[in-house]
């Protein structure tokens, strides 16, 4: 086993706590364990179990990982550009604040939740996953599905946590153990479509997603059956930091619209997305402030 460690600096306004919160939704500790100022997260890196280790200090991150192949060389740039990644520091969050501090139904919200930003997935494709399990159920349901698949289809770490699987991994698995774990056929369709498109190069995970070329892996994600618009919003906003993703679908963001705005009915969608569209380019960002207002773990 080799180790690999870098540091980095944090904002002052980071938010440990709500990144923790993040981290700690299963309680199981399977794939991921918070030890008080650490989180351990198992990842496959060049297609090695790994466990990935970031300690959180004042104003300073350090990054480890621990690759069970002694052959695997990593360099320091590619550590750090993981923890970016995954601790959410490529979004400039700041100048969303500046702008939408003095807003008059947004400016207080943003007040108290200073320095919220999307902690990422690991991975895109952990973040697509996780989209499409978490269709149509509850953030609980969805959590035990994801446990349940990543036990079932992942690779264990010479540690014994669990590393969240590649497309490898999925291809290698029936149908059958996929519907064990909770997937419904919808859902094994979507997943057994993505991991196609990626394979036959239909679809580039590795690509920086932005306002110019964001409409474009879009449309290419849903054309894929099974991935509608709030899957692949969510999964940009998860796993490629893109931040102007439409969630006017999300249950959890109507309701939460409804407290902000004192309304005595939920908007529906329509109603939803009209007000989001203001924010743009900033609408998922404005989509997780509502998340928090609910619950450090809700975004």
């Amino acid at each position: 086993m080799q180790i690999f460690t870098a540091q980095l600096p944090l904002p002052t306004n980071y938010l440990y706590g709500d990144f923790f919160a993040f981290h700690l939704r299963d309680q199981h500790n399977v794939a991921e364990i918070v030890e008080e100022n650490t989180l351990h997260k198992g990842i496959i890196w060049q297609q090695h179990a790994t466990k990935m280790t970031l300690e959180l200090k004042k104003q300073q991150a350090i990054i480890s990982l621990e690759i069970d192949p002694p052959s695997v060389i990593v360099n320091e740039q590619d550590l750090l550009t993981l923890a970016q990644h995954v601790l959410g520091l490529k979004q400039n969050i700041d100048e969303f604040e500046k702008y939408y501090c003095e807003n008059p139904t947004l400016g207080q919200l943003i007040e108290k939740q200073r320095g919220l930003r999307i902690y990422q997935s690991a991975s895109a494709f952990e973040a697509l996953v996780w989209a499409i399990i978490g269709q149509q159920i509850s953030v609980h349901a969805a959590i035990a599905i994801r446990r349940r698949f990543i036990q079932a289809v992942g690779i264990q770490h010479t540690s014994g946590i669990w590393c969240f699987p590649d497309t490898p991994q999925v291809k290698s698995v029936d149908d059958e153990t996929l519907r064990q774990t909770g997937f419904s056929k919808g859902k094994i369709t979507a997943l057994r479509a993505l991991c196609e498109a990626i394979e036959n190069q239909q679809i580039d995970l590795s690509q920086h997603v932005t306002h110019s070329n964001a409409n474009q892996i879009t449309e290419q994600l849903l054309k894929i059956k099974g991935i509608g618009p709030w899957t692949v919003s969510y999964a940009l906003l998860r796993g490629f930091n893109y931040l102007d993703g439409s969630l006017h679908g999300d249950v959890a963001v109507r309701r939460n619209l409804q407290t902000l705005l004192d309304k005595p009915e939920q908007p529906n969608a329509k109603e939803t997305e009209k007000w989001l569209a203001q924010f743009s380019p900033w609408r998922a960002l404005v989509a997780a402030h509502l998340w928090r207002s609910q619950s450090a773990a809700g975004y």
